[in-house]
Parts: C-alpha cells; structure tokens; sequence
C-alpha cells in the first residue's frame, strides 16, 4: 500500500503561520520517525511526501528525507512557477530521481493564478521535464483546473483533497458538476485524501462524506483515484487507522484488483514510482 499524500516538517512557528492556535495538534515537528510506527501497523509500505513550505528549500529539505528513508518513495516539491529561469531551476534536478512532481498552494492565490501566463508556461516545462503537478485548489477555484487541464493537454495532473469540497456547509451541487466535468479529462487524477479536515473535526457526516466518496469513484473511477492520507494535517479531524478504514470499508464493494489500483498501483503510475 502507498499514502500518496505525506506532509513532512521541522516546525517554525513564523514559517508555519498557517498553523494556527487551533490546530495545536500539529504545532510540532513531523519527521520520517514519527510516521513509521502509523505506517506498520496500517500496513503502509511507501508514500509520496508533499511540500508544506513554499521555497526551494522545501524541496531540498524533502529530497534529503526520501534519500535517508527508503519508503519514502517520491517527492512532489516546490518550484517557482512565476520565474523566468523556470528551465535551468528544473535542470538542476534532472539526477534526483526521486523527485516526481511539484505543487503550489493555489488555494491560497487569488481566481485565475493558475491561468497566468508565467505559470501556465512553467506548468508546462515541468510536464516537458517528465513531472507531475499536484493542483491544490477549494472547490471555488475549481474553473481554474478545468481551464489550466484544457490548456495543458497531456499534463499528468492530479486534485489534491478531492479540490476540498464544503463538506461543513453541505453546499456541493457546482463541486459534483465540476469534478464531473474534471473526470471526463484522461489526463487528471484525484486524490482522496484530506476530506476528514473538510468536514466538522471529530464529527464528520458520514453520510455526506459517503455521498461525496459516490461522485469521486462514479466519475474518476478506480484506474484514476489514489489514496492519501494527508498526515499529519489529518490529524486535526480524525486519526489515521479511522480514515484508512474509511476508505478500506467503501472500497470493498470494488474487486480486488480495483482495490489495489486505488491503494497502490495508482500512485506507482501516476507519479511512476
């Protein structure tokens, strides 16, 4: 099994603002170590760390871990996507073979970040380059992925945390249509990861979530959807067996071959590890 979804950091509460005095849980360092005992018990053999930083050193930072780490199997990092020397920044990791893809917190950028020229430009040299592009939006930004999947033909491309719907308000009818329409490109993939955080932490609607598990599966199907956990973010709504189980106990009505795309051969592909 590969979590797809793995945040790694040493805490620095000025860098890590976005942690706030709620989330207190995770105002503390997360390192390979802490993960591995989570990992063994839920049976866990790989993951892909993911950036939380916005600096290269975050990728240098996460390149080093996966190099000491051996299930540490990929990394997607953090690139520039507004700079002009986007080609020689990737050149200078063409021999980190572990470094699968790269990731911006859209979410965090105004409407239309993902369609600048500058970004559409380095979102393409990093395709060109053999990488991946996680897409890290809420579901109001969700026009953006469908026009940057349109521009971009070919671009493996993948939505983190399902583009987050808004599971606290039960306001989902333009997420459905749009994640449908996402689904109907054979070149995006999804990550089901992060909806614990989503919903009411420690109270989420089972049924909700089950409804929103239904259009995931119905429009992406079992060959495009990757299981992530989104550790240790996770952590503020739930824990971590709770949410494999959750996701174990939906896809059992899946065969089994469907089961291990979902749980790993999924996330062997798109990030070709």
């Amino acid at each position: 099994m590969i979590d797809a979804h793995i945040h790694f950091w040493n805490y620095n509460p000025v860098r890590d603002a976005w942690i706030t005095n709620d989330m207190n849980v995770i105002q503390r360092d997360f390192l390979p170590a802490d993960v591995q005992g989570i990992f063994t018990e839920n049976n866990i053999h790989g993951c892909v760390a993911v950036q939380a930083d916005q600096s290269p050193a975050e990728t240098d930072f996460l390149l080093k871990l996966a190099a000491e780490n051996d299930f540490i199997k990929g990394v997607s990092g953090w690139i520039d996507l507004t700079a002009a020397d986007i080609e020689q920044q990737l050149d200078a990791y063409k021999n980190e073979q572990k470094l699968k893809g790269f990731r911006h917190i859209a979410e965090g950028e105004p409407e239309g970040f993902l369609l600048r020229k500058d970004v559409l430009n380095s979102i393409s040299h990093i395709g060109r380059h053999g990488y991946a592009y996680d897409i890290l939006v809420k579901q109001h930004q969700l026009n953006d992925a469908l026009s940057l999947s349109e521009k971009l033909p070919g671009q493996r491309l993948i939505i983190d945390h399902c583009a987050k719907p808004a599971l606290r308000t039960g306001n989902l009818s333009t997420w459905k249509q749009q994640m449908k329409e996402l689904a109907l490109n054979p070149d995006i993939y999804c990550k089901l990861s992060g909806l614990l955080t989503e919903d009411h932490w420690h109270n989420c609607n089972e049924k909700q979530l089950k409804d929103c598990l239904d259009v995931i599966f119905e429009n992406f199907g079992t060959n495009k959807i990757l299981f992530g956990s989104d550790w240790p973010v996770m952590l503020l709504a739930g824990h971590y067996t709770q949410w494999k189980n959750l996701v174990q106990q939906y896809t059992s009505q899946f065969s089994q071959k469907e089961q291990d795309a979902v749980f790993s051969s999924n996330a062997i592909t798109f990030y070709n590890l």
